[in-house]
């Protein structure tokens, strides 16, 4: 027996190995880890078990039979990260550059297939040249099982995609099928098609990192999430957000320890403005009401008159979508639309609470916007937000004009608990517009235009761009001093913690794309 049990040490020791020697220096050269450094990286200490160590391809064309390495470029299986189990694909670059084979497909598969059987989410590390060409259909037969599983498993288990080299032609859409994206600066890329065929087709010269690197991503495609600086911070990125999520869409997400005490936070007193056209950062009232340190923005700089992300509340994990009235005046335009929406839709697949505050100003004019679909776009946020059955908490804290009143998670579309500070302006329009439309003779025909409309502008805020009016009417659930916020919401959230929303039986909506 001993000799046999050599031989198998042998081989999974030289599978260890991947491409090598040569080629593991040549990664580390790059500032890269490879695939099996990540992995541990990623997984508890001691807690890795890998599925499909000895696979091999089964290409017998253009010399491939004398190239067979242990893995065939991927290294897949399952542990735990902070003692909660987690499936894991790391394609390894230095075998053939990572590229996908039809057995390298076929173990990914496999432990996508576990993740759903068994309700864990799964993490993929991309890193490959795309598919293996000496396999032709069979490759690319390959991506589309994937796909189809990337598919079938969204919204029953999370989804997280680092990409941490290439990630280019058809091995794109995995990663946009999963529900978050990061990628590592100056060693990732992502593009359908790369700079030589831009420039072949459309004579335009590009780099790789312009075409499709972590900051394009980040901040004019919105494709990615979240970027690292490095492999390490990638995974600790992964990690922290893992922390956030449920296991699978019947789990709740994690519940922290936590000892009430500091729920009246006077901070919160001093951040509006008392000019109703002076900007201020919403992640200061964020932060003023979550637990400290525990916000996680998601999609940081991308869409920045919007801000989403994680949070807790009294230990609670919870959603977060916000105006951002420091960009944009915190007006709604397609690409905050789309970012909200998407969010709003993940939180509702694995029941995180949703917190929504509200400061916009109406959504953004122009040709652009309306040339664009600014009309079906905003309409994914609001069929997002009327589609959540999660519990739903709104803090109006300025301005709520106009539909996109209706469309921030108002009480209309199905929000449980709507507060509103005191400098909450609840109106079709601001004070200027709506008394330049209603008073416009009666200013025209005045002495002093001028002074006329001051008056009427007046008259008009005080009367209507208050909470009271929706308050009254049961719109508002109350009107709150801002540094009540904190022990309302930890209150609201807890009393509907066992909330049962029931929808119309269908196959799924049509949510408009």
């Amino acid at each position: 027996m001993k000799p046999k049990v050599e031989l198998l040490l042998a081989k999974l020791e030289e599978g260890k190995l991947g491409g090598g020697t040569n080629r593991i220096i040549a990664q580390h050269k790059k500032g890269k880890l490879t695939a099996r450094e990540r992995v541990m990286l990623l997984m508890d200490p001691g807690s890795f078990e890998e599925i499909g160590a000895l696979v091999t391809h089964r290409t017998k064309d253009f010399g491939m039979e004398d190239q067979q390495y242990y893995g065939d470029g991927v290294i897949t299986g399952y542990g735990t990260v902070n003692g909660r189990l987690v499936y894991v694909y790391a394609q390894d670059f230095t075998v053939f550059g990572g590229a996908l084979s039809e057995t390298h497909a076929e173990k990914i598969c496999k432990i996508m297939d576990f993740a759903m059987k068994t309700g864990a989410p799964v993490i993929g590390l991309n890193d490959s040249g795309g598919a293996r060409i000496q396999e032709g259909v069979r490759s690319l037969g390959g991506y589309a099982d994937i796909f189809f599983r990337n598919v079938q498993a969204s919204g029953v288990i999370p989804q997280i995609s680092a990409i941490m080299g290439p990630c280019a032609g058809g091995a794109v859409y995995s990663p946009a099928m999963t529900d978050f994206t990061i990628m590592v600066e100056n060693t990732s890329y992502m593009f359908v098609t790369g700079p030589n065929v831009v420039k072949t087709v459309t004579n335009e010269e590009v780099s790789s990192e312009e075409l499709g690197g972590a900051s394009t991503h980040s901040t004019k495609s919105g494709v990615t999430h979240l970027t690292a600086v490095n492999d390490v911070d990638c995974i600790n990125q992964v990690k922290r957000m893992l922390g956030y999520m449920p296991q699978n869409c019947e789990d709740i997400p994690p519940k922290y320890p936590y000892e009430l005490g500091d729920e009246i936070r006077e901070e919160l007193e001093s951040i509006v403005p008392d000019s109703p056209n002076q900007p201020y950062d919403m992640r200061e009232v964020i932060k003023g009401v979550c637990d400290k340190e525990s916000f996680l923005e998601i999609h940081k700089d991308y869409a920045d008159n919007i801000v989403v992300g994680f949070a807790r509340l009294a230990g609670r994990c919870i959603g977060i979508v916000a105006n951002q009235p420091q960009s944009l005046a915190g007006v709604l335009d397609i690409e905050s639309s789309r970012k909200g929406a998407r969010f709003t839709r993940f939180c509702d697949c694995f029941n995180i609470p949703l917190l929504v505050f509200v400061d916009v100003p109406g959504f953004l004019p122009g040709t652009d916007q309306e040339w664009h679909g600014i009309i079906t776009n905003g309409a994914k946020l609001l069929y997002a937000f009327s589609e959540a059955t999660v519990p739903r908490c709104t803090v109006i804290t300025r301005k709520a004009y106009g539909g996109a009143y209706d469309v921030m998670n108002s009480k209309h579309i199905g929000a449980d608990m709507n507060y509103a500070w005191p400098s909450a302006e609840i109106a079709v329009m601001g004070a200027k517009g709506a008394s330049e439309i209603i008073f416009k003779k009666e200013i025209s025909e005045a002495e002093d235009p001028a002074q006329k409309l001051l008056e009427k502008e007046k008259e008009y805020a005080e009367k209507f761009a208050t909470p009271y009016q929706a308050a009254e009417r049961g719109f508002i659930d109350e009107v709150i001093e801002p540094r009540e916020t904190r022990r309302k919401l930890i209150k609201a959230f807890a009393m509907l913690e066992n909330k049962v929303a029931k929808r119309p039986r269908k196959k799924h909506g049509n949510i408009p794309l």
